[in-house]
C-alpha cells in the first residue's frame, strides 16, 4: 500500500511509510559517553561549506526516504572524503526502486535504515554503508540537539498535517496551528535529514531547500527520529559517544 499522500502534491512528494518500531534498535541515549556541551544554535553547514540542496527526484516520486539519505551522505563524505562528492539523481531513484521492488510506494525508514547499514548502496559510483544507527526520544529535545551536533545529524519521521503544505508554499516555518488542517497525517508522511537547528527548533533539508520547524511542531507531528553514525574517527564523536556499546550492539546482530 503506498504511503499516505505520496501523490497529493505537484511537486512537494511525500513517501514515508507508517513508522515500524523495534525494540531492538539501539538507543542513542545509552551509547552517549560525555554529554556535549550544546551552544544555543549550530548548523553542520555553516562550517562545511559548499554542500549543495538537490531535490533528487523528489518532485517527481515518493523517494524521500532515500532523498535524506543522500542529503545524509553529502555531509557524512564531506567529513570522510575533505570534499563534495556528487551524487545523481540517477542513483537515489536506482535504489529507491531497488528497496520498493519497482513501485513508487514510498519506504519504511527503519527497514531502509537496517539496508543502509547492511548492504549500503550505490551513491557518486561507490558503494557507501554506515557503520550504525541509533533511535532517538524525538520528544527529548536535548536528545535531538546532541546527535545534530556530534555531526551525525538526524533523521526524522514525520505525519505531516495539511497545514505544513501551506506553510511551505508561504515560506514560514513548520508550526502548529489549530483547526483540521493540524490534524497529524492529514497531509502524509515524509522523511527528513536535519544538519542544524535554532533555538526555535530542527533545521531539515527537503525539497531543495532548508525548512525551519518548531519544537512544538517536532512533538506533535515526529514520530520517528535517528542519528546516523557513517565512521566515529572524529574528536567530537569519540568523545561523545561509547563506541565499545555500539561496537558491542553491532557484534549482536
Amino acid at each position: 500500500m503506498p504511503a499516505k499522500g505520496i501523490q497529493s502534491h505537484k511537486i512537494f512528494k511525500l513517501g514515508k511509510a507508517s513508522a515500524k518500531t523495534d525494540i531492538r534498535n539501539l538507543k542513542f541515549a545509552a551509547i552517549l559517553k560525555a554529554p556535549p556541551k550544546l551552544p544555543a544554535e549550530f548548523d553542520f553547514d555553516l562550517k562545511h561549506t559548499g554542500i549543495p540542496l538537490p531535490m533528487f527526484r523528489n518532485n517527481e516520486l515518493g523517494c524521500c526516504v532515500i532523498s535524506g539519505r543522500a542529503h545524509h551522505t553529502l555531509r557524512f563524505e564531506d567529513l570522510e572524503q575533505g570534499a563534495v562528492i556528487t551524487i545523481t539523481d540517477d542513483e537515489v531513484e536506482a535504489e529507491y526502486f531497488k528497496q520498493t521492488g519497482g513501485a513508487d510506494n514510498g519506504l519504511v525508514a527503519l527497514d531502509s535504515l537496517k539496508l543502509w547499514r547492511s548492504d549500503g548502496w550505490s551513491a557518486a559510483t561507490q558503494l557507501l554503508k554506515i557503520k550504525a544507527f541509533a533511535q532517538i526520544n524525538q520528544n527529548n529535545h536535548t536528545e535531538v540537539k546532541k546527535a545534530i551536533f556530534v555531526d551525525v545529524g538526524v533523521g526524522l519521521g514525520l505525519l505531516l498535517p495539511k497545514s505544513a503544505e501551506k506553510q511551505l508554499q508561504a515560506g514560514k516555518p513548520w508550526d502548529v496551528v489549530t483547526g483540521p488542517s493540524a490534524k497529524p497525517n492529514s497531509w502524509g508522511g515524509h522523511y527528513v535529514f536535519c544538519p542544524g537547528y535554532t533555538k526555535q527548533g530542527p533545521v531539515c533539508v527537503t525539497w531543495g531547500q532548508k525548512q525551519q520547524m518548531t519544537w512544538a511542531f517536532v512533538d506533535k507531528y515526529c514520530d520517528e527520529a535517528y542519528a546516523i553514525f557513517d565512521a566515529i574517527n572524529t574528536a567530537k564523536l569519540k568523545a561523545a559517544v561509547d563506541v565499545k556499546k555500539i561496537e558491542s550492539f553491532l557484534a549482536s546482530l
